[in-house]
């Protein structure tokens, strides 16, 4: 199984522990996710230090205020690191509106277009922006590189995202008894379209609810996942695992 979204700079523990306990959990892949420079740095550093790991690196929609030439150009060195596999997470969050909008859709199109220009797949955050994402990502026509719905919560545009073939990725939340949009997607979505993560330390899956969610508890999400759609665990690991060697270049 490999979890395709995890902060692994925000859990508690160190990455040596979160990847060791990942790895007796069956994880063989993690994707740790840079929010800012900083966590950008902490991901670089526990790939270099864990074969496991595999980097995006991105500026996130809260950490966008400011975002300038000078700090797309900090990306696209960072991006020259061989672990580097995506861009992002990158995208519009509306409900919080921590950083100006402007800001937002300026960090999230030059995002875009450094995805584009490396040919690096662009992961996606939204939250109730669904129409400046979608404005975005469609106004150029296909980009021709993989575009994830990280943490997938657009249930009434999902029609829409397999059209324009978006991979969801979905996190422990799909799990929760009051999820049933969630899960309704999660039995939809295509197998060529399907993936999991943890978004670690958050969103732990309904089976670890009191405890801080980490890179091992994909596996939580996944079998439940499967359950949905009536495949066996190691169905859905084959096709997560398919998927993410042909997103990721593993």
């Amino acid at each position: 199984m490999i979890d395709t979204h995890c902060h692994l700079d925000a859990c508690d523990d160190s990455p040596a522990e979160l990847v060791g306990r990942a790895r007796d959990a069956g994880v063989e892949r993690l994707m740790a996710i840079g929010m800012n420079p900083v966590s950008c740095r902490h991901a670089l550093v526990t790939a270099d230090t864990h074969e496991q790991v595999y980097v995006a690196i991105g500026r996130h929609p809260h950490e966008s205020e400011g975002f300038d030439d000078a700090a797309l150009d900090e990306l696209a060195t960072m991006a020259k690191h061989p672990k580097v596999r995506a861009i992002g997470e990158a995208g519009l969050d509306y409900k919080r509106d921590y950083a100006p909008r402007d800001d937002q859709q300026h960090a999230f199109q030059l995002q875009l277009d450094l995805a584009e220009n490396l040919h690096l797949p662009l992961v996606i955050h939204t939250r109730e922006a669904a129409g400046d994402t979608f404005a975005t990502l469609e106004s150029a026509g296909p980009h021709g590189i993989p575009i994830i719905m990280h943490c997938f919560s657009l249930t009434d545009e999902l029609d829409r995202c397999i059209e324009n073939g978006y991979y969801c990725s979905f996190a422990g939340n799909v799990t929760y008894p009051n999820a049933n949009a969630l899960q309704v997607a999660a039995a939809k979505v295509p197998d060529h379209l399907l993936l999991v993560e943890t978004d670690s330390p958050f969103l732990s899956p309904q089976e670890h609810r009191n405890e801080r969610n980490e890179p091992a508890f994909v596996r939580s999400t996944a079998e439940f996942v499967a359950q949905l759609r009536g495949q066996t665990y190691e169905q859905l690991e084959s096709v997560v695992d398919a998927n993410a060697r042909w997103i990721f270049s593993w």
